[in-house]
């Protein structure tokens, strides 16, 4: 006798809140059962397109019995409570990058939820791509032999127009900072994923070209605990916006990638293989971009909810690119200092004032 697909809750009916919606139908085992959104409209329109219930009321939404997991699609420095709210509820949580823009609630996220006993799961749909799968297999199998460098380009472009299009957009308080946390936050995670933990960096963040109180534009210099360096760029700065780009060498070989596909691989004592063509992505337009990842996030979720085992990308695995680009943050208030991690904090610690705006950017 077949099971009943596992019901889904939307909180956040925004930019991103369409994708998990398409990803949940797509998914096998999952239905989109409501809609929650503090714009009645938006929560009603999206709700209504997949035959679904929607509310304003997180609470509403939390109740229902026929929900046992919930996609956080909300502004970024909401997303911790709103997890925390669905943990404390018993509801499983695929929640948006990142998890939170504090690191001290992600850490709180991650304790509701294992207090809870549901699963927390974090979205980084980069790492679904098969291309991304084989470069890291590559990388970690040893292939490029001692590795040297492993940079990250992500040279993407917004308009003014994005920034003005919601008000929590390119602020610290509920953004976390700006090309980094917002777009920068998906290289960082898949850059870190390939190549292994960073062990410091020391970087500058800027705004340049737009009037906001965070950064368009950031560089770091990193140096990976396996001894690697590399380069971290995060852009919103740049016309027209270029794909991701990565480039892993080794004293045996080197890999390249743009966007998705892999435009290099020469690798010492292999025949070279075909190599792909980019195609544009996201660089310059938050619309751009497909479901696929998000279904392979969804039905993670439901075979770790059914299987009783954890997702792939569990609330601690989410938590490393919000540490790098936390440091990054902090070396450039110290003037490019290096910073080591992992990063710590006290709990009546005075978080970390940056210097690209007035407001206190917490831990």
């Amino acid at each position: 006798m077949s099971q009943e697909p596992l019901g889904f809750a939307i909180i956040g009916a925004g930019v991103i809140g369409p994708t998990h919606a398409q990803a949940i139908e797509a998914a096998a085992d999952a239905k989109l059962v409501c809609v929650c959104d503090v714009i009645e409209e938006r929560a009603q329109a999206l709700a209504e397109k997949y035959g679904a219930a929607w509310t304003t009321s997180i609470g509403e939404a939390l109740i229902r019995e026929d929900v046992q997991a919930v996609s956080v699609c909300t502004p970024s420095g909401m997303h911790g409570d709103h997890a925390i709210k669905a943990a404390e509820a018993g509801k499983h949580i695929l929640c948006e990058k990142p998890v939170d823009i504090s690191l001290r609630k992600i850490d709180e996220t991650i304790q509701a939820a294992e207090e809870n006993h549901v699963w927390l799961a974090g979205v980084f749909q980069n790492r679904t791509v098969p291309e991304h799968i084989k470069v890291r297999e590559a990388v970690r199998g040893g292939k490029l032999g001692k590795l040297v460098l492993g940079d990250c380009y992500q040279k993407w472009y917004r308009a003014h127009s994005y920034y003005a299009s919601a008000g929590w957009r390119a602020t610290w308080e509920l953004d976390g900072g700006g090309a980094l946390m917002n777009q920068g936050v998906h290289g960082v995670d898949l850059i870190q994923w390939i190549m292994g933990k960073a062990a410091r960096v020391s970087a500058y963040a800027r705004h340049l070209t737009r009037n906001i109180p965070v950064e368009d534009t950031a560089v770091a210099i990193v140096e990976w605990e396996n001894g690697a360096l590399g380069v971290l760029e995060g852009t919103t700065s740049n016309y027209p916006g270029l794909n991701m780009r990565m480039e892993i060498s080794g004293d045996d070989g080197t890999i390249v990638m743009d966007g998705n596909a892999i435009t290099k691989w020469a690798i010492q004592g292999e025949e070279a293989e075909e190599v792909g063509e980019a195609e544009e992505g996201a660089s310059a337009d938050p619309l751009a971009i497909n479901s696929v990842g998000h279904v392979a996030h969804v039905e993670d979720l439901c075979r770790a909810i059914r299987e009783n085992r954890e997702p792939a990308i569990t609330g601690r695995e989410a938590r490393h690119a919000v540490e790098i680009i936390k440091a990054i943050y902090l070396s450039s208030r110290e003037g490019g200092a290096t910073i080591e991690l992992p990063l710590s904090y006290d709990d009546d610690g005075p978080g970390i004032t940056s210097k690209l705006g007035s407001a206190r950017l917490e831990w």
